[in-house]
């Protein structure tokens, strides 16, 4: 699965994901101030979202109320899974890297860390193999 939205449309889900169900009123209410949107680009965002099935709507008297398809953890990984898919698996320590560097980790998110980092040294390799196409990386382990 590929997750094909833009960053504007990325804000509206993060509304509805942390909102059970949502209407139009509160995603504009939420972000149209802080983010100088007019109500009628957050309707369209909200719709583009419907077509591309990430909401999906139910009628509730006079208006609707959005609700998300899938579930925001998933979609995170999806989003990782495709993003480390287009880079040289000899570079992807480089971005947990800058994630530990950057991010904002609490002690408790550190020690599930540490233990899932234990898990898989068991079985990690020496060394890994790229297998970027020639060209496609400046890798001399593979490509001389």
């Amino acid at each position: 699965m590929e997750i094909n939205i833009s960053e504007a449309e990325w804000e509206v889900m993060r509304v509805v994901w942390s909102n059970r169900e949502t209407t139009s009123k509160f995603v504009i209410d939420t972000l149209g101030e802080e983010k100088s949107w007019t109500p009628s680009t957050i309707k369209t965002l909200l719709s583009r979202l419907v077509e591309k099935g990430f909401l999906e709507t139910r009628k509730q008297g006079n208006k609707f109320l959005y609700s998300a398809k899938c579930v925001e953890d998933e979609c995170l990984d999806i989003l990782t899974q495709n993003f480390l898919e287009r880079i040289c698996e000899r570079r992807t320590h480089i971005i947990v890297k800058n994630i530990i560097e950057t991010d904002n980790l609490s002690k408790s998110n550190i020690d599930e860390i540490i233990e899932l980092l234990k898990e898989k040294r068991k079985t990690a390799p020496e060394v890994i193999t790229c297998k970027c196409l020639k060209g496609q990386c400046s890798c001399a382990a593979k490509h001389g």
